[in-house]
């Protein structure tokens, strides 16, 4: 038995591959700690670890020269505390999931002299995983084509996202239905762990938009933010239409599965839940980061013909109509789309990942 520590910011998009890694690595009779910031406690009680550190850690911010030296004070702190955590535990290899969050654990990791393997998520490679790499053994990408992943000379491999034990059984279990006449339509729109307000905005609008006939099919599942549930709830009740909504959803992997489209962000989990379970996509990135890595994941998808780019900047309750009356009048060109996205997941992505963390374990002396 070898002993692993995972690193992981405290969201879905760091956690859920980290997750998928716990338990592969459980399963093959090795021993799983997490590190992790504040975050974590939404997640802990899920996570299959031994044990669940949270580690002190801050985003640096050039643009800022005060809260630039208050964060670098609060990483020193970090691994100062992870340096003491990863002595007693002495783990065999760390694996990093990208994030700032990381970085006191992974440094502390890098002055034990414990081998370190960092896994980016996205089409991109993060800042954090950037400045990392030079403390690191092996780097392991989501996409054969990341940007900048060809300025870092490290051991290189193409793993893919690992997503959750249940989304690969719910992918057994459940595949995507073509629509037919008069069958029941099951649109779900999700953004992140906390949903997102933009489309409590847009997308009531737009349905309302739609002919009477399309709107009466409609089944429509949508996450939002608590603070948002009522006046989402009585925009589709005057559009005359079925809808669930909550917060959050335990059995959104099923939820997924179920839909004839989806509306969604472009995380990195996201897409690679995405494509495991073969179900199409309006994706709408997340404005505003640094490196569009969400935009570059949303590219992949729409080149391969799996779903569909659309920048928030664009997009309009009018806009959106249109293109949901289009799709959803037109099943064949949605049931293409799923097959095109079944064909990019990567079901067996946590599988490459456990084998290249465990080619990392210092032979015994």
């Amino acid at each position: 038995m070898s002993k692993f520590v995972l690193l992981a910011g405290g969201t879905g998009g760091h956690l859920f591959p980290a997750m998928a890694l716990a338990q592969e690595l459980r399963r093959n009779g090795h021993e799983i700690y997490l590190m992790s910031d504040g975050r974590v406690d939404e997640f802990g009680k899920r996570f299959p670890a031994k044990e669940i550190i949270a580690i002190p850690s801050a985003t640096p911010s050039i643009a800022n020269p005060i809260k630039f030296i208050k964060a670098g004070f609060t990483i020193l702190g970090g691994v100062f505390i992870a340096y003491k955590k990863l002595k007693k535990i002495k783990p065999d290899v760390v694996v990093g999931f990208g994030g700032y969050p990381i970085f006191p654990s992974f440094l502390a990791a890098s002055l034990l002299r414990i081998p370190g393997v960092l896994h980016e998520q996205n089409a991109v490679l993060g800042r954090a995983n950037r400045a990392l790499a030079r403390f690191a053994k092996a780097l392991a990408l989501s996409f054969e084509v990341t940007s900048f992943a060809d300025k870092i000379s490290i051991d290189q491999y193409v793993t893919g996202n690992p997503v959750r034990d249940r989304v690969v059984q719910v992918a057994k279990t459940i595949s995507y239905s073509k629509i037919n006449d008069n069958d029941k339509i099951r649109l779900l729109i999700f953004g992140g762990s906390q949903g997102a307000r933009v489309f409590s905005d847009i997308v009531p609008t737009a349905v309302a938009t739609l002919p009477d006939d399309l709107r009466k099919r409609l089944q429509i599942t949508q996450q939002c933010r608590p603070e948002d549930l009522e006046r989402v709830a009585n925009a589709y009740r005057e559009a005359k239409v079925n809808v669930e909504l909550a917060a959050f959803f335990n059995d959104l992997p099923e939820r997924m599965a179920q839909s004839h489209l989806v509306i969604s962000r472009s995380g990195a989990s996201s897409v690679a839940e995405l494509t495991v379970l073969g179900v199409p996509a309006i994706l709408i990135p997340l404005p505003g980061s640094l490196d569009g890595d969400q935009a570059n994941n949303a590219a992949f998808l729409e080149a391969s013909g799996g779903g569909w780019l659309v920048e928030q900047a664009s997009i309009s309750p009018l806009s959106l109509g249109t293109q949901l009356k289009e799709m959803l009048s037109e099943p064949e060109m949605l049931y293409e789309a799923a097959q095109k996205a079944k064909s990019l997941g990567q079901p067996k992505a946590v599988e490459k990942l456990a084998d290249v963390a465990i080619k990392y374990i210092k032979p015994a002396k």
